[in-house]
């Protein structure tokens, strides 16, 4: 039984942003901080940070907030970055070369073992030291590493069947980048960023700005 199966997404979606205002804390040597210093900083109130908190465990001391080194250890903890997950990438287009780029992701713990393309243009490239592997090799692959996650690049027409074929190389979780709702099995974890939507959500926002 999963512990915090009763904690609601959306306070499982505030976490991250806790877990990235706390490393800059540490970054400026800050030890200990209030949930009030901490509201300033992430725009959610004093309370709602208790609440969310308490979901598990709250970490904190009254008169004394929370310390941060702590609560950092235990949000890494909570979101699964103290065990670190191996990553392909599919689709070695301009997005996908992009997140190989981004050793941010390395650095907490996701590395990326390797890219596949169709393309063979881009076939045996490397991106910083990831190589560019043809997308008919993505079952030997998987069988010979054991891979967590499966980010998707490609454009929409091609990437149901590839959340197919790595869902049939017992890839259990999907990081999404195409514009397309994927059809899964339940139990397979599917996180989209469509950043088309997104775009389109910034676009509405400015229009009712503008008098």
């Amino acid at each position: 039984m999963n512990k915090y199966e009763n904690v609601s997404m959306a306070v499982i979606r505030r976490l991250p942003k806790y877990y990235r205002y706390i490393n800059e804390l540490i970054e400026k040597d800050v030890s200990r901080i209030s949930s009030y210093e901490l509201s300033k900083l992430t725009g959610f109130t004093a309370s709602q940070i208790r609440q969310d908190l308490n979901n598990f465990g709250g970490f904190g001391q009254q008169g004394y907030g929370y310390s941060v080194e702590v609560l950092k250890d235990e949000l890494a903890k909570i979101l699964g970055l103290d065990k670190g997950y191996s990553a392909i990438i599919v689709g070695a287009g301009n997005l996908g070369q992009a997140i190989a780029n981004y050793r941010s992701f390395e650095d907490r713990g996701f590395r990326t073992l390797a890219l596949f393309e169709k393309n063979p243009k881009l076939i045996g490239l490397k991106i910083r030291d990831i190589e560019i592997k043809d997308l008919d090799d993505i079952e030997k692959f998987t069988r010979e590493n054991e891979i967590d996650i499966a980010i998707i690049t490609t454009p929409k027409e091609q990437a149901q069947d590839v959340a197919d074929k790595v869902v049939s190389c017992g890839i259990r979780a999907i990081w999404n980048f195409a514009p397309i709702d994927l059809k899964v099995d339940k139990d397979i974890i599917v996180e989209n960023v469509d950043l088309n939507e997104s775009l389109y959500t910034l676009s509405f926002l400015l229009k009712q700005n503008i008098k």
